[in-house]
């Protein structure tokens, strides 16, 4: 099964923009990356899958999963 993933990406325009994996257009759009990632989040929550937030660079930022890991990452508070 392929994962399902949500992108929170830099709009051309100004602003921050909410989109899903492949997607032409945002799912919505924000003012400020703090208000796409609240959003996202959530969205990502309800549809278990991944959220990948990017910079204003484009470069990925601390991905976070919301769907059941197979390989959990272990805990290392040991």
């Amino acid at each position: 099964m392929a994962r399902k993933e949500r992108h929170v990406v830099p709009n051309p325009n100004g602003g921050w923009d909410s989109k899903r994996e492949n997607a032409e257009r945002a799912s919505k759009h924000f003012e400020t990356k703090k208000e796409a990632m609240d959003w996202s989040r959530g969205k990502a929550k309800q549809e278990k899958s991944e959220l990948i937030p990017h910079g204003k660079d484009g470069k990925i930022q601390n991905p976070n999963s919301y769907r059941n890991d197979p390989c959990p990452p272990k805990d290392k508070r040991r």
